[in-house]
């Protein structure tokens, strides 16, 4: 792995934030001492700055002294965090990375300058260990930027270059997916402790199960009714269980689920 060479800027270290500069220095794409986190309360950062993280709660300060910067804030907060540092933005110099949902490029580029670089990526939790779903979209920037956001993000999982005007989309299937699959799995655990297994037996199997069959699909590069028809036998309890669930709508409200999330991830943000 080809270390960067530059600093970045993570403003707003939440989950988010945190899990892509642990999971960024842990693939050697970078060292702590490029990386300055921020947020308002620099206290919840004492032990990344041991670590040798910059940490500041001082946006503007952290803007000037780094090339990329990663807007790791929440939609509802992000126009002001605009404002703090519009006076520390250097066009020439400065790459924006924006995981704010609802928010286009365009929005970024109207309150920092029309020639800023804004490129948006949408990881999931699972960044923290190397296994994110990073969907990540442009309107504007640079081929060359587009290659180093890329390169960046598949060292915390894997990326996918789509449209920008389905990154609200990609916010309900990947960064909200991830809590849907793990209701799933919640809810096969509670069905094995009510069958007979301890909870933290039921639990075990369901991961390792829901584990085996991500890794089916990914490695055969089949499609998930290609591999349920080899489990499903006539008059069979798998078939059974299957029919059980569709005809209390599992499918449905997961597709459901999903559309009402892609809605509510588009209505974040108020452009004001």
């Amino acid at each position: 792995m080809k270390q960067f060479n530059g600093n970045i800027a993570i403003l707003g270290s939440g989950n988010i934030g945190i899990s892509l500069a642990k999971g960024l220095v842990k693939a050697n794409y970078a060292l702590p001492g490029q990386i300055s986190l921020t947020r308002r309360n620099i206290a919840n950062l004492s032990p990344f700055a041991e670590q040798g993280f910059g940490v500041s709660s001082d946006n503007a300060a952290v803007v000037a002294a780094s090339d990329v910067i990663v807007l790791a804030v929440l939609p509802q907060q992000l126009n002001q965090l605009l404002d703090q540092i519009r006076p520390a933005v250097d066009i020439k110099k400065h790459l924006f990375i924006s995981v704010a949902s609802g928010v286009s490029c365009a929005d970024i580029r109207n309150k920092l300058g029309a020639e800023t670089q804004v490129i948006r990526a949408m990881p999931n939790t699972a960044i923290a260990i190397g296994q994110s779903m990073t969907c990540i979209a442009t309107d504007s920037a640079s081929a060359e930027y587009m290659e180093e956001v890329t390169r960046m993000f598949e060292t915390v999982g894997s990326v996918v270059k789509i449209n920008e005007d389905l990154m609200t989309s990609a916010t309900a299937l990947c960064a909200c997916g991830i809590a849907f699959f793990l209701r799933a799995i919640r809810a096969a655990s509670q069905g094995g402790v009510e069958i007979g297994f301890h909870a933290d037996e039921a639990l075990k199997m369901a991961v390792q199960t829901a584990k085996g069959a991500a890794d089916l699909l990914l490695q055969m590069q089949s499609h998930p009714e290609q591999e349920i028809d080899k489990v499903t036998s006539p008059k069979g309890c798998t078939i059974a269980g299957l029919n059980e669930m569709e005809h209390n709508g599992f499918s449905s409200s997961l597709i459901k689920g999903i559309k009402l999330s892609a809605a509510k991830a588009g209505a974040l943000y108020t452009k004001e």
